[in-house]
């Protein structure tokens, strides 16, 4: 059995992608699915470009969406300064 297990993506048990544009595409079919952790990476990913948007992934759960939102928040990125959503 050793050296025969393949990495598997844990959302869609299927085997890891070999290419960025396909984990790119099975990102988006995540997104799509509503799977917080999905939603949160897209939001880094197009936070280089000017898109803040971590609302949804907070609003599913993902402590991590939590804490970027929060800092947002705190500085004022993306959103309006709030030092009651900053918590």
């Amino acid at each position: 059995i050793e050296g025969k297990l393949q990495q598997k993506c844990p959302f869609c048990r299927h085997s890891a992608p070999e290419s960025e544009e396909e984990a790119v595409k099975n990102l988006q079919k995540r997104f799509e699915a509503n799977d917080p952790v999905a939603i949160l990476e897209m939001g880094l990913r197009r936070h280089k470009n000017g898109d803040y948007d971590s609302k949804k992934a907070a609003a599913l759960g993902n402590i991590f969406a939590h804490h970027n939102l929060s800092h947002m928040y705190r500085t004022g990125l993306g959103v309006e300064k709030d030092k009651k959503k900053e918590v």
